[in-house]
């Protein structure tokens, strides 16, 4: 097995540029440096360094090595801490996953209050979309949307909390003639260019499909996507129309506007999954109250 401790010093040698320069950073002499680089080098029987006139060159297998290494020794930095934990009895590691707009508009309230009550807590935060079959990495509380035709999703050992039922909007070019209007109806959008902002088929975007397939339509697309952000970029620069959720549209870019779709109304639920084993903990616990209250106010 490598040892850890030589993969570190070797990212720290390639980082600083230098056996001199990696010893300033370690604190160590740069012969303590040169003698764990030449170890590395035999134990994994690979040519680390070139002599480039005074200097050294890292090889491409220690650069490599150097790269494969970062998740490994974040791993073990990880389960450190979580040995840390475990011996002091308490757990500071949590984990959310969430759609980017929950994540933006929701979460930077939810790690304030958990941090305010455990200091030494890291928050985990990972983002969930493109939607697809929950996966087996542990999460503590996963933020999702589902759309209110279809049946609820509920998944093996977790507790379902509905957060909020929410509203799409059509967001418009500020100069484009439905802009005046206070509402819009689904059907006035079938001879539109629009911008699609959901190409791995999410509940949004299915939703969205749904109501214009009621109103008789199939939308024509200009640019097609998977991030809303630079979606409504393409709005605002005249590219087209797209839909969206409320929660998504609380910084508009210039030059756009946003209004309320009616005929059919297109709702989204926002529904959090709770690990079981987890949910009566005090910091998991404080998290959903915090949600709740962020999304009954958004």
């Amino acid at each position: 097995m490598l040892n850890p401790h030589r993969l570190r010093v070797l990212q720290s040698v390639i980082a600083a540029g230098s056996i001199q320069g990696a010893a300033r950073s370690l604190h160590y002499s740069p012969a303590t440096v040169s003698q764990h680089m030449s170890s590395l080098a035999q134990e994994t029987h690979l040519k680390l360094f070139e002599r480039t006139g005074r200097g050294l060159t890292a090889t491409a297998a220690a650069l490599s090595l150097a790269q494969a290494s970062t998740s490994v020794l974040q791993n073990l930095d990880e389960l450190d801490r979580l040995v840390e934990n475990l011996r002091v009895g308490r757990s500071r590691h949590l984990v959310l996953a969430s759609f980017s707009s929950a994540a933006k508009e929701w979460l930077p309230q939810v790690v304030a209050a958990l941090r305010a009550k455990e200091p030494d807590l890291t928050v985990q935060i990972s983002l969930n979309e493109p939607y697809t079959e929950k996966s087996g990495h542990p999460v503590d509380i996963d933020i999702r949307n589902e759309s209110p035709l279809e049946p609820e999703e509920h998944f093996p050992d977790c507790q379902r909390h509905l957060l909020r039922d929410e509203d799409f909007a059509v967001v418009l070019p500020a100069q484009h003639s439905l802009a005046k209007a206070e509402t819009v109806e689904v059907h006035e959008l079938s001879g539109q260019m629009w911008v699609d902002h959901d190409i791995q088929d999410s509940p949004n975007g299915r939703m969205i499909r749904t109501a214009c397939q009621a109103a008789g339509f199939v939308p024509q697309f200009a640019a097609r996507l998977d991030d809303h952000n630079a979606a409504l970029s393409l709005v605002a620069a005249g590219l087209g129309i797209t839909v969206l959720p409320h929660l998504a549209l609380r910084d508009l870019p210039r030059g756009t506007v946003a209004r309320p779709l009616r005929n059919p109304t297109v709702q989204r639920r926002i529904v959090a999954h709770v690990r079981q084993d987890r949910a009566g903990e005090e910091l998991v616990v404080e998290a959903l109250k915090v949600l709740r209250l962020e999304a009954q106010h958004s």
